[in-house]
């Protein structure tokens, strides 16, 4: 099981909710602006396919910082925000910070993420070419959810919403899960830490 910390944000009907438990610590880590998870985690298996079609593993990005995060492109509020902020925060670091940067993104919606629902929702919020974004069926998905410790369910009183966990995990270079971030997080946290991601 990968994650003693649970963050679970429910988005909806724009509620959140942010629960802790287990080892996992939520204090600032030592020189991060992002929260820990002491200790660093060996990050969970991560083998699906870019919208685009492209075959994306995880442990290809060794050497670099990688931000994996879980979305998917009808949420009205929460996700919009994630991905507009990790574009500033790219664009705040520089691009030789940003080249060493891998960001994904893991649909919480199999049958709503469409390839071309996919490839809008990238343009709108600036992320192409900057972001995979990766898809799956159903069952696919649901293996790697749970790898993470993401929920994800149809909201039952609005059902074309998406009640998921919204955060973004930092993964350094030895590929441990060492920072976690809320989903309102401050582009200025996410450019501070890559570097030191980027490092370890």
């Amino acid at each position: 099981m990968v994650l003693a910390l649970v963050v679970l944000l429910v988005i909806a009907g724009g509620v959140a909710l942010l629960t802790t438990n287990g080892t996992a610590h939520r204090a600032k880590a030592p020189g991060y602006d992002g929260s820990a998870i002491t200790p660093p985690q060996a990050t969970p298996r991560l083998q699906l396919r870019n919208y685009t079609g492209e075959p994306v593993n995880l442990n290809r990005y060794r050497g670099k910082a990688v931000l994996v995060t879980f979305l998917y492109t009808h949420c009205p509020d929460v996700c919009p925000l994630i991905a507009s902020n990790l574009r500033v925060a790219l664009e705040t670091m520089g691009p030789a910070q940003a080249a060493r940067t891998q960001v994904i993104a893991v649909s919480v919606d199999p049958r709503g993420d469409t390839p071309k629902a996919v490839a809008a929702f990238l343009a709108r919020h600036g992320m192409t070419g900057r972001m995979k974004y990766l898809v799956g069926s159903p069952r696919e998905l649901a293996r790697v959810w749970k790898a993470w410790g993401v929920g994800s369910s149809k909201d039952l009183e609005q059902p074309q919403f998406v009640n998921h966990t919204a955060i973004v995990y930092g993964i350094d270079a030895s590929g441990k899960m060492t920072t976690v971030y809320e989903a309102s997080f401050a582009p200025k946290e996410i450019a501070h830490d890559v570097p030191l991601l980027a490092s370890s």
